[in-house]
């Protein structure tokens, strides 16, 4: 059962791009690495301080060339600040990625891919078992 994604403000969208989009070997991006491809893109004052300021939301009124140059660096439509509805859809495929990220629920859901409709339902039932049952466990601990 995916959660409803919830990145509300633009410091939010920000940060769940730092946090879901990684590099090759897993890390988060730096502030720099990515201030310096929004520099060479807009070739406008783009600093690690000022992207630094728009994740924490101590700064919120970036120009849309600043957005459109972020866009592109994590490889997300531009729509993704702009577009409420659009942001949503967004964040949940965020969502996806950043589950997909860990092994063993990528190597279950590849493993899922061929069953039928009934076997995914019966999949379906069983890890929602489980989480309940772990999610009684951890409320008793």
């Amino acid at each position: 059962m995916m959660t409803e994604a919830k990145a509300t403000t633009l410091a939010d969208r920000i940060d769940r791009l730092f946090q879901v989009v990684r590099r090759p070997n897993g890390e988060q991006h730096s502030h720099e690495e990515v201030a310096r491809a929004c520099r060479e893109t807009t070739g406008e004052s783009f600093s690690a301080a000022y992207l630094w300021q728009l994740r924490t939301g101590r700064r919120d009124n970036p120009t849309k060339r600043h957005l459109e140059a972020l866009a592109g660096f994590f490889q997300v439509p531009p729509a993704y600040f702009f577009d409420d509805e659009q942001g949503r859809i967004i964040a949940e495929e965020l969502e996806l990625l950043g589950a997909l990220r860990n092994s063993a629920v990528r190597d279950l859901a590849l493993r899922a891919v061929t069953l039928s409709e009934e076997g995914l339902g019966t999949v379906a039932d069983i890890v929602e078992a489980i989480g309940r049952r772990e999610a009684l466990r951890g409320k008793g601990d």
